[in-house]
């Protein structure tokens, strides 16, 4: 599908991207990166952020949107980011909005003022996203919308991968998963499912659920398989994605066979809330971090969705670095995706995702995307044994 791949792989290896998994480094903008997420990694983005201002001259800017709907950004995106750009010589100003839009807007000003060439933004919703891209071009600034579409935004290119394959591949998965339950299923016995999604916010969400639903729909249609919930989790917020599954579960009088969720750190939620009641119903999951990895691994999450980040943030620090130079891109772009709302289709660059079960878990460490020594700890190292994992 990426019909660029050996220029993003050149890039690739020319960065050595991938994840510097329990130690930090400084960027040549003076910003942190943190080596977890969590409340560490919390602690060392928000000061990055506070101190990071750039420390002046950055040609880039890239904004990261929070460190709890998924430890991703911090673990992945910002080393690859860092690394891509410092490879190049290209000094990038890489700041954390820490999930708040005030802190998001803050940052943005603070980099437009620096005078950036090039802003990179995840935004944390579609409006708020839109109005600081409304300024960077203004200040004839052109921005990247980096893995989130913004919906009625202004940005020159998009980089993400195909998230309606994404959906499709949690979607599948979750069948592959419930074969021997469907085997059996009647319209009286159907296979009972409930769908916890990402935020309502989040356009990305409302492309995974269209793949997934591409998949299930028709299976609900044979009226053996039932869709037993359904509801959208505000700011992927894991707590809440528990509290919900909880609620749906009762509502559907305690009874499910598979639960599609739309993220790993939500699985992580729902797998503690099943747990709490002795079912072990098949769970889907996205990111491929090492939580869910580890609970592929044990059998909790029958699979989760690989997004090799450092394809990603290569593609994204190729283009920012063809603008900064005033080359063509063009080269790098392999389609398009269509904003509704700005009524536009924006020059995109979409990556391949893949659906990572026990027996692929190994592909992840060997694209460096996470380590064999934080994945393989306590009741997990002897599965790694088991499934090749080092």
């Amino acid at each position: 599908m990426y019909k660029n791949a050996v220029r993003i792989a050149a890039l690739t290896a020319i960065a050595g991207l991938g994840i510097a998994a329990c130690s930090s480094s400084k960027s040549t903008s003076g910003t942190t990166s943190p080596s977890a997420a969590g409340s560490s990694s919390q602690s060392a983005a928000a000061s990055s952020s506070a101190g990071g201002g750039g420390g002046g001259g950055a040609q880039v800017g890239v904004i990261l949107p929070d460190t709890q709907s998924s430890t991703r950004w911090e673990s992945q995106d910002r080393p690859n980011l860092q690394k891509a750009f410092q490879a190049a010589g290209i000094k990038a100003d890489i700041q954390n909005a820490l999930g708040d839009k005030n802190k998001f807007a803050q940052i943005a000003d603070s980099m437009i003022q620096e005078g950036v060439k090039v802003l990179i933004i995840v935004d944390l919703d579609s409006p708020s996203g839109a109005a600081v891209e409304a300024k960077a071009a203004q200040a004839g600034i052109k921005t990247i919308d980096y893995d989130r579409l913004t919906l009625g935004g202004s940005a020159s290119y998009y980089v993400s991968f195909d998230n309606v394959q994404v959906g499709k591949l949690m979607g599948q998965g979750l069948v592959d998963c419930l074969k021997d339950k469907a085997a059996s299923a009647t319209t009286s016995n159907p296979v009972r499912i409930i769908e916890i999604n990402g935020s309502p916010t989040d356009n990305n969400a409302t492309l995974f659920k269209q793949g997934y639903d591409s998949v299930l729909d028709p299976l609900y249609a044979t009226g053996k398989w039932k869709k037993v919930g359904d509801q959208s989790v505000p700011n992927w917020d894991n707590a809440q994605a528990g509290t919900i599954f909880q609620q749906l579960l009762t509502a559907a009088g305690g009874k499910v066979d598979g639960v599609l969720v739309a993220n790993d750190g939500m699985a992580q939620s729902v797998i503690t809330v099943e747990k709490s009641q002795g079912l072990k119903a098949p769970v889907t999951g996205q990111d491929a971090t090492v939580p869910g990895l580890q609970s592929v691994l044990r059998g909790d999450q029958c699979g989760t969705v690989f997004k090799n980040t450092s394809l990603e943030a290569s593609a994204a620090a190729q283009l920012a670095i063809d603008l900064i130079q005033g080359k063509d891109p063009g080269s790098l772009i392999n389609g398009k995706v269509h904003d509704p709302q700005g009524n536009r289709d924006v020059p995109s660059a979409l990556q391949t995702p893949e659906w990572i079960t026990a027996d692929k878990v190994e592909d992840v460490v060997k694209a460096g995307q996470a380590s064999a020594a934080d994945i393989c700890k306590g009741d997990v190292a002897s599965l790694c044994q088991k499934y090749g994992v080092s």
